[in-house]
């Protein structure tokens, strides 16, 4: 009896990707390599040279993605400080009770700088290198979830009334400057202590009894 032989169906092409597809491909190996190499060696101590070769990549492809080694750093505080912001969403939605959330995200970035990408990168390369640029990252990306959750606080009058854009300035203000000094430390769980006992005291004083 003759069986007609079935044809093995032909395996498709893989896609090509798009241009778009491309870019962020390109994107995502610079900025994984530079974290990766401002963490363990630091913004000075990283060659671009280096990097690229590490990616397999040109030095013509980072200066077009981010305008040079500064702008690596920037891209890469901007990725780690919105992880930072998600990992605080999380503490902000543990407790039922929106005041032990507040508290507790506060004590979460403050344990953040403890870890040493985070005190490398953020704390201690960042300020010196970024400068205002820094300063205007962290109001972009910290600085109005303190404003919406201290607005939050006075409409269910948990705490004294006052101008919610000062206030969250002046505690954001704290906290990193707490981190700063906790990340420059000799001592970085002594001072994280220290930091952290003084900082409940302030948030003590903006009870509403």
């Amino acid at each position: 009896m003759h069986v007609k032989s079935e044809r093995a169906p032909r395996e498709k092409a893989p896609r090509r990707r798009t241009r778009d597809e491309q870019v962020e491909a390109t994107t995502r190996k610079l900025l994984e390599a530079a974290r990766r190499s401002f963490a363990e060696k630091g913004y000075a101590g990283t060659s671009m040279d280096e990097l690229c070769s590490e990616v397999g990549l040109t030095r013509g492809a980072l200066y077009h993605h981010f305008g040079g080694k500064e702008g690596l750093l920037e891209a890469v505080v901007i990725q780690m400080n919105l992880e930072l912001n998600a990992r605080l969403e999380l503490a902000w939605g543990r407790p039922r009770d929106r005041w032990e959330a507040f508290c507790a995200c506060c004590e979460a970035y403050l344990q953040m700088a403890l870890e040493p990408e985070i005190q490398r990168v953020l704390f201690r390369d960042a300020p010196a290198v970024l400068g205002q640029k820094l300063r205007e990252i962290d109001e972009r990306t910290s600085l109005r979830p303190m404003l919406h959750a201290l607005q939050e606080l006075m409409s269910e009058q948990r705490i004294r009334p006052a101008d919610p854009e000062a206030l969250a300035r002046l505690l954001n203000g704290a906290l990193v400057d707490a981190a700063l000094w906790i990340a420059s430390s000799e001592a970085p769980k002594r001072t994280h202590r220290e930091a952290l006992g003084a900082f409940q005291a302030l948030l003590e004083g903006l009870i509403r009894r």
